[in-house]
C-alpha cells in the first residue's frame, strides 16, 4: 500500500498548481473523508471549499514534518506550514493531525492547529510571533 503523508498532501492541496484542488483531493482523501479542524466538523465539499479559498489567498509555501507515525491505518503527525499569502503576509502555524487511512492511504483526519508557542520572557498576550 502507498501511504500519503501530511507533507505530499499540503503540497498537492496548497502549493501544486499543476493540477486541480479536485485531482489533489483524489490523491489524498477519500469521498466519505470529513476534518475536524479545533472542534468543527467539515465534510468534503466544506473542507475543498476551504482549501479553494486558501489556494486564491497562499503564494507559496512549505510544510516542515517534525514527527511522523504510521500504525496499521492509523496515522499522526507534527507539522508547521510556513506560508506566504498573496498580499506579502506570512504565517506560520503549528499543526497536530490524527487520522485514519483508507485502504488506498487516503485520510479522514482530525487536526487541531496551534499557534506557535510564546517566546520564553514574553509577556501573556503578545503576539508569539519568533
Amino acid at each position: 500500500m502507498t501511504r500519503t503523508g501530511i507533507e505530499a498532501a499540503l503540497n498537492d492541496l496548497l502549493f501544486n498548481r499543476d493540477i486541480t484542488l479536485e485531482e489533489a483531493a483524489e490523491r489524498h482523501t477519500t469521498p466519505g473523508c470529513r476534518r475536524r479542524t479545533d472542534g468543527e466538523w467539515a465534510d468534503r465539499a466544506e473542507f475543498l471549499d476551504h482549501i479553494g479559498h486558501l489556494r486564491g489567498i497562499v503564494a507559496g509555501g512549505e510544510v516542515e514534518v517534525h514527527d511522523e507515525l504510521y500504525d496499521g491505518t492509523k496515522y499522526a503527525d507534527r507539522h508547521t506550514c510556513h506560508i506566504t499569502k498573496t498580499d506579502g503576509g506570512t504565517v506560520t502555524m503549528e499543526v497536530y493531525v490524527f487520522a485514519d487511512l483508507a485502504p488506498v492511504a487516503r485520510s479522514d483526519e482530525t487536526c487541531r492547529s496551534e499557534p506557535p508557542p510564546r517566546r520564553r520572557g514574553a509577556r501573556a498576550g503578545a503576539p508569539s510571533y519568533p
